[in-house]
């Protein structure tokens, strides 16, 4: 049987390849790892769907819960990877290669402990940052040249191991800060696919929950 969603975008196989953008949010499959700061770049993804009424699908070739649509003007697939954490590389290679595109084309969306809760930072480029997801990407991809948003989680505690650290979730104090990370995240995007990462840097980049 088709895959619904492969079968959706290449309808037009031609205009696809050449429009599609594929936003990638990592985090780690199933019940357990629900709401805990790893998983912020999931919840955006939830956020894009909610948003642009996009409907995520098990794609068994991708290794990931994908779904396609618009926004804006921009035909996207949306991408939650479900090899967890450590092997997100493994579908974001898979679907690049499949549709024939750039690294340049995906933009991911994941967590950064050098932040503080609710802040994000708009890149073009760049290294992973110890985030193990990003480390897998990067080296699927052999390129650390594609955009990205990162969103803060906190620093970690003294005396927590940064494992543990970042499967906890997020106590009741930073849920308004965590809702406003995601919710920026998303705006990022959808900023992104509009006006290009620069522009985004220097939208989102300047604005701090931290300062506010």
């Amino acid at each position: 049987m088709k895959d619904p969603v492969i079968s959706g975008l290449i309808r037009d196989p031609i205009r696809m390849v050449m429009t599609l953008r594929i936003i990638i949010g990592l985090g780690n499959p199933g019940d357990a790892y629900r709401g805990t700061r790893h998983n912020v770049g999931f919840e955006t993804i939830d956020k894009l769907c909610y948003d642009f009424n996009i409907k995520l699908k098990n794609n068994r070739r991708f290794r990931a819960h994908v779904g396609e649509g618009h926004i804006g003007n921009a035909q996207v697939m949306l991408m939650k990877p479900q090899t967890y954490m450590n092997l997100s590389g493994q579908a974001a290679k898979s679907a690049l290669d499949f549709y024939k595109l750039q690294p340049s084309e995906i933009i991911v969306v994941y967590d950064d402990v050098s932040l503080p809760v609710g802040d994000i930072r708009v890149r073009e480029k760049g290294s992973a940052g110890g985030q193990k997801g990003m480390v897998d990407i990067i080296a699927k991809l052999a390129t650390d040249e594609f955009p990205r948003v990162r969103i803060g989680v906190g620093e970690k505690p003294e005396g927590w191991d940064l494992a543990d650290y970042v499967l906890s979730r997020f106590p009741k104090k930073e849920w308004d800060g965590m809702i406003q990370g995601v919710t920026k995240a998303g705006d990022a995007v959808g900023w992104i696919l509009k006006n290009g990462t620069a522009s985004a840097m220097n939208e989102f980049n300047r604005k701090l929950v931290s300062d506010a």
